[in-house]
């Protein structure tokens, strides 16, 4: 089955109508979904949607836009949670540069990046990590922090196929999900042709990013499909193995170090 392995079903676009969505899941073949913190109180909203479904698994962590929540008593929270029976992940973390330019500003996303990183380091614990406009930056700072001794993923991937390679040689896995049906993704599109499939997850970041035919509205996991039909066609593979590889790749990154 389809697993989602991103999604923000705690997101207040789904308020009205969650439970009957969440619900439709498995009549539609999607099998499993990691729903995945931003700051603290979604990190909160998230364990509970673990608790309330059988086929939710949670990641908690604060998103480098919404640092602004963390101080020692947060991130102390973060640590305490990190091993909660169905945490799966600390994520997402990272470094987003598309509306932060102020150099101050920056180096206090570093900062929480770094903490956060090496928590999920010293509880061996998967990481997912959020990177726009900061792709130099995000890759010094996980080789520095010796990121080929963890395993994660980094999500909604938005850069060039040669620094998709060198994140896999890490060890790390490349989230692929509703912008690689564009017509204007022809990078995302190379990134798929080049990255080994033993590498690719699916994702939605719904309510985010909905796949065209529905681009612009709002996502969820229902919409994979269509991912699922690009990445086939793109690597000339049958939808199928789309399905059972990526499923497999999810299930070694978020369950293996579990065990």
């Amino acid at each position: 089955m389809i697993f989602d392995s991103h999604a923000h079903y705690d997101d207040e676009k789904f308020i009205e109508d969650r439970n009957s969505i969440l619900s439709s899941m498995h009549e539609n073949n999607i099998g499993t979904i990691v729903n995945v913190g931003a700051d603290i109180l979604s990190s909160k909203s998230t364990l509970k949607l673990a608790e309330d479904y059988q086929f939710i698994y949670a990641a908690i962590g604060v998103h480098p836009s919404d640092i602004g929540c963390l101080d020692e008593e947060s991130f102390a929270w973060l640590k305490a949670h990190i091993h909660d029976e169905k945490v799966v992940a600390l994520g997402e973390i990272g470094l987003d540069y598309y509306w932060e330019k102020d150099e101050e500003r920056q180096s206090n996303q570093k900062y929480w990046f770094k903490r956060q990183f090496l928590l999920a380091k010293e509880e061996g614990m998967p990481v997912i990590i959020h990177s726009r406009d900061a792709a130099k930056d995000t890759y010094d700072m996980m080789k520095e922090m010796g990121a080929d001794d963890t395993v994660g993923v980094v999500h909604c991937y938005s850069y060039s196929p040669e620094l998709a390679i060198e994140f896999v040689k890490m060890g790390y896995y490349i989230g692929v999900g509703g912008v690689v049906t564009f017509k204007n993704s022809k990078k995302l599109k190379e990134v798929v042709q080049t990255v080994p499939m033993e590498k690719i997850l699916l994702e939605t970041d719904c309510p985010y990013l909905a796949p065209e035919p529905n681009r612009g509205k709002r996502n969820s996991s229902l919409y994979l499909p269509y991912v699922v039909s690009e990445i086939a066609r793109i690597k000339g593979i049958s939808e199928d193995e789309v399905i059972r590889i990526t499923e497999e790749n999810a299930k070694r990154m978020y369950f293996e170090r579990k065990k």
